[in-house]
């Protein structure tokens, strides 16, 4: 039930149109929950059905148009609910594990193309990540809003760091001229 509340989180920190949440999510949200367009959009209809959201007042009326949506004290009150509740952690599920664990007993052809594959991808969003840090969270912007914001960032930020280095010491693992720990 998550993709309600990363709608109301975004929605309190800025009324938006379904159109700009999408855009909201692709650039920050996205990085740790992810939505498509029409989850989104179907979403907020059960929002409003809810009396969580509403959308606000049109300054013209017009055919088409789109609406903005803003939180109402019930979504505050909700979202405030889901924050304080416990909830344990999920098991990790992650298909490159499993298919470490089946090339145990296959073979591990093709796999070493995909482990350095994966690795770039992961040095790549790493380094996103970094500059978003340097841009968005200098010294100075220490406001407690601004420090949880960055808390989300450096889950992002070790996740990626973790998976850089797992990768190569699995690259290590692979004999031969092409898996002799060399990494790039």
């Amino acid at each position: 039930m998550s993709l309600p509340h990363a709608i109301l989180t975004a929605l309190l920190e800025k009324p938006s149109s379904g159109l700009e949440l999408t855009r909201r999510f692709d650039k920050s949200i996205g990085y740790f929950w992810s939505a498509t367009h029409q989850q989104i959009y179907r979403e907020l209809g059960k929002l409003e059905g809810e009396g969580l959201i509403r959308a606000l007042p049109a300054e013209q009326p017009a055919r088409g148009q789109k609406k903005s949506y803003e939180v109402l004290p019930a979504g505050r009150a909700e979202l405030a609910r889901w924050t304080a509740a416990a909830q344990d952690p999920k098991p990790l599920r992650d298909t490159l594990l499993l298919r470490l664990r089946a090339a145990a007993v296959v073979g591990t052809a093709g796999l070493e193309a995909d482990l350095r594959r994966h690795l770039e991808l992961h040095r790549r969003q790493l380094a996103e990540y970094e500059e978003i840090e340097r841009r968005d969270f200098p010294p100075e912007r220490n406001a407690p809003e601004d420090r949880l914001r960055h808390l989300v960032l450096r889950a992002g930020i070790d996740l990626e760091t973790f998976w850089t280095q797992w990768l190569s010491h699995a690259l290590a693992e692979f004999p031969g001229p092409s898996g002799d720990g060399e990494t790039g």
